[in-house]
């Protein structure tokens, strides 16, 4: 007994700290994101990455055969009336500590990062609110890139569906990027093909990172020209960027600076997708005109993801986005799956410092 109460008091204590420390930006940014947190996760890329499986997709289907397992023996035991008052409240107990013990590790592992100040201070970037005229000065410069990069963005597509070649282009793609932006440096790589791909791809997710191992995980059935794009958005989360846009960010500056147009293409390729839904909600006409504008291939490859994702439509998808919008939204993203579409205001911030030609 006086273990138990030395264990919740020992957690309680954690998850006080944890919240303290939270609400100090500056504190997390520089004593946690930017000081523990890249020691975290060199050592677990360091003893995951060199596996070529997921380790941490297989630790979340034991944990589900664990949960399942317990929650038979538990519904049998209401069900054969054997449940006693101090069954339901010690049941109750380890379900609350079980909890309060994966929010520790969670934060301490990663989750931290949420609270972050992030790759804006970083960059010095004045992350105002922007015009109109400034998102489709943005908007316009990312179709000029797509323009550009389509008559050879199908060449050797087959290539990408090699998830060596995937993983390999993403290293390079940040090493790149890492000589104009030392904080986006990625050692000890560890991206994987997710074990749940194709469950995925009935839930609505192209990659995801998992905070207990270490590892960035990329659904590799979704189209291939959005497959190098997500792999870099989930290496961004891996440097510690947590937030969906900061993510995306970190995506688009290493994407970009890939010397394989297939990578650069596909980063464009989503930043416009991210962009022209909320151009087209400001100015229709705007918007019209650069769909209008675009080049066959873009053209043909949006038709296909449209194909795609409606070939996975089921009704359990609406409500694992709204739970995934609710775990956005308790993380220091109000704005949930909209989250992502936040990262315009990164490149028009960008692009205000920089010009288009930086883009």
């Amino acid at each position: 007994m006086h273990l138990k109460r030395k264990a919740w008091l020992i957690v309680l204590l954690l998850i006080l700290v944890i919240r303290i420390f939270s609400n100090f930006p500056e504190a997390v940014e520089r004593y946690y994101s930017t000081g523990l947190y890249p020691l975290i996760s060199g050592l677990q890329r360091i003893l995951f990455g060199w596996i070529p499986f997921s380790i941490g997709d297989i630790l979340y289907a034991l944990t589900a055969i664990v949960l399942l397992v317990r929650l038979i023996k538990f519904l049998k035991t209401v069900f054969r009336k054997q449940a006693t008052r101090l069954y339901w409240r010690n049941s109750l107990l380890w379900l609350v500590f079980t909890a309060l013990m994966v929010y520790c590790f969670f934060n301490l592992v990663w989750g931290l990062n949420y609270n972050r100040i992030g790759v804006a201070q970083q960059l010095e970037l004045k992350m105002d609110r922007y015009t109109t005229e400034e998102l489709a000065a943005v908007m316009s410069a990312l179709a000029v890139k797509l323009d550009s990069l389509a008559p050879r963005a199908a060449t050797n597509r087959a290539e990408l569906g090699k998830k060596r070649n995937l993983f390999k282009g993403a290293l390079q793609a940040y090493n790149s990027c890492s000589k104009d932006f030392s904080f986006l440096t990625y050692k000890n790589p560890s991206v994987k093909p997710s074990l749940f791909s194709y469950l995925g791809d009935y839930m609505g997710y192209t990659g995801y990172y998992n905070p207990f191992s270490g590892e960035a995980q990329v659904n590799t059935t979704v189209p291939v020209f959005v497959q190098p794009f997500t792999a870099c958005h989930e290496i961004g989360h891996q440097l510690g960027y947590a937030k969906e846009n900061e993510a995306n960010f970190a995506g688009y500056l290493s994407a970009r600076s890939s010397a394989d147009q297939r990578f650069r293409y596909s980063v464009y390729f989503d930043m416009f997708l991210y962009g022209i839904g909320e151009l087209t909600y400001r100015d229709s006409t705007v918007s019209a005109g650069l769909r209008k504008k675009l080049p066959a291939q873009v053209k043909k490859d949006v038709a296909e993801l449209r194909k795609f994702y409606k070939a996975y439509e089921n009704p359990i998808e609406p409500y694992i986005r709204q739970l995934y919008a609710q775990y956005l939204r308790a993380n220091q993203q109000p704005s949930g799956m909209k989250s992502y579409n936040e990262v315009m205001a990164f490149l028009v911030a960008y692009y205000k410092k920089y010009g288009a030609e930086s883009l």
